[in-house]
This record gives C-alpha cells, structure tokens and sequence, in this order.
C-alpha cells in the first residue's frame, strides 16, 4: 500500500490519469488526445485569463520632468542604500526624468556612489574588516566563545556585524591581534 493510499484512503491520481479511479485506463492514440484536448482547455482557460487582466492594464508613460522610483530587487549578501536584510527598502528615489532614451532608468552618478568599491573579474569584491566596534563573550557549558563586532570596508558602522574570533583568525590572519591589543572592552 502506498503512504498517500494509507494517509487519505484513496490512490494517488497521477499526471498519466489524471480520471477518476476506477474509470477504464487509456493508452496509446486515445491518451495523446486526451492530453492535446486538455492543453487546448488550459491554452483557452490562459487566454480568457489574459484579456480580463489586461482590461484593467495600461501601459505606462513618462515624460521629462517627471519623478520615478527604482525597484531594487534584493539579493543575498549585497547591501546597497544603507540597510541590509529584510528592512531593505524595495524602492529608491525619487529619480527625476531629464531625458527619455528608451525604457530603462540611468541613475545620476551623484546619487550612487560606486567609485570606492573594488570589483573582481567575476563580479564579487573582498570586504575587509576595518576595526572593532565591540566585543562580548558567550558561555557554553563547555567553553567561552569571543564575539566582535567588526566594521567592514565601504560599509558604514550601522551595518558592522557580529563575528566569532575563530572566523576572523581563520579568514583575516592579522587582523584580530593587532587591534585587539588596542581595544578596551566596555562591558
């Protein structure tokens, strides 16, 4: 007995037969027409689907002078725009239009500052820690585990993150000893 068979006391209706149980299983020619007459039902269902959707729908037009946001789509492990993680905002602006070109937006170079980020050949950049802004310490039952709270380069100290002082020793050999002799605890 299968488990869907054992959970809801029925079989399980599968991409093949997608008929009742129990009805008379199809093979062969009358399987391909049963399958082209349920695409052709999907194809008409989309389509009918689509005209109701684009009854409401009207293209949209700009003109110079007007103020537009960016939809910034967010990726995992960038921070752009001063917040990381969920807080991130979806949209920035207002941009205001000075010229129409095509449909895409160029942002001012006034407005992103990319000059100080360094960009590897396959697209990634090595951020450096800077210093420590902090330190606590963890217990476990065993062992007490060292906490920093490290400012990256090109970030601001808002988006300085905790770090264990075994990830700093093993990924920035050198950093953790010469400003952890600089650094006085406050807690």
């Amino acid at each position: 007995m299968a488990p869907f068979e054992a959970l809801y006391g029925k079989r399980c209706r599968t991409p093949l037969n997608w008929s009742e149980p129990g009805e008379r299983v199809t093979f062969g020619p009358d399987l391909v027409n049963q399958a082209e007459e349920q695409v052709k039902f999907l194809k008409s269902a989309q389509s009918r689907q689509k005209s109701y959707s684009d009854r409401r729908r009207k293209p949209l037009v700009f003109e110079e002078g007007d103020h537009v946001y960016l939809r910034v789509s967010p990726m995992k492990g960038v921070h752009r725009f001063g917040v990381k993680g969920k807080l991130a905002p979806r949209y920035v602006g207002p941009f205001k239009i000075t010229e129409k070109c095509g449909p895409c937006l160029r942002v001012p170079k006034e407005e992103v500052d990319t000059s100080q980020v360094q960009i590897e050949p396959d697209l990634t950049y090595e951020a450096r820690p800077i210093k420590i802004l902090d330190q606590k310490q963890r217990s476990t039952r065993r062992n007490t585990v060292n906490f920093y709270k490290v400012q990256w380069s090109d970030h601001s100290e808002e988006e300085a993150t905790w770090e264990t002082e075994e990830y700093l020793q093993t990924k920035h050999p050198g950093f953790l000893p010469s400003i952890s002799n600089e650094y006085v605890p406050t807690s």
